[in-house]
């Protein structure tokens, strides 16, 4: 069977393959070669999925009942860190679980207090009345994305 490797020739003359010519015991320089590709792609993948949080997003249906206008009102709330998510994502706060002491906020998660950012408080007008936190877990820890005061009762 003649068949031109010119190619891997480097551009000399035809010539006869043989059994050797075609079995799998290439170089090893070829078989480094061949798995680089698969094994970059892999490590990549495998870098970026470490690399991103956790998402602690979460949808258990206890405001299923909310009015549509509710619903994208939380849809669109945001702080100075960012959009909240959702209400689905937040947790509402007991009153003897958050206080106010001098202009500045803190909430019990967890049975830790954690004082409230003043970028993580959301200034515009509570519509449900009551006290909510958005948590977030990171590499940092627990932190606080939104904080939303209630009437405190």
């Amino acid at each position: 069977m003649e068949m031109s490797k010119w190619i891997v020739s480097r551009g000399h003359g035809p010539h006869r393959a043989d059994r050797a010519d075609i079995s799998n015991t290439g170089s090893r320089r070829q078989a480094v070669a061949r798995w680089k590709p698969p094994v970059q792609v892999s490590s990549a993948a495998l870098l970026i999925a470490l690399a991103a949080p956790p998402s602690l997003a979460r949808d258990r249906g206890q405001y299923a009942n909310s009015s549509p206008e509710i619903k994208a009102w939380f849809d669109g709330l945001r702080s100075g860190k960012g959009p909240c998510c959702s209400d689905a994502d937040g947790s509402a706060v007991s009153d003897v679980d958050w206080e106010s002491r001098g202009g500045r906020y803190r909430v019990r998660i967890e049975g830790e207090w954690l004082d409230v950012p003043d970028d993580a408080v959301i200034t515009e007008p509570n519509r449900v009345g009551r006290t909510m936190v958005w948590p977030m877990r990171g590499y940092q820890g627990l932190q606080i994305r939104c904080f939303m005061p209630g009437s405190m009762t």
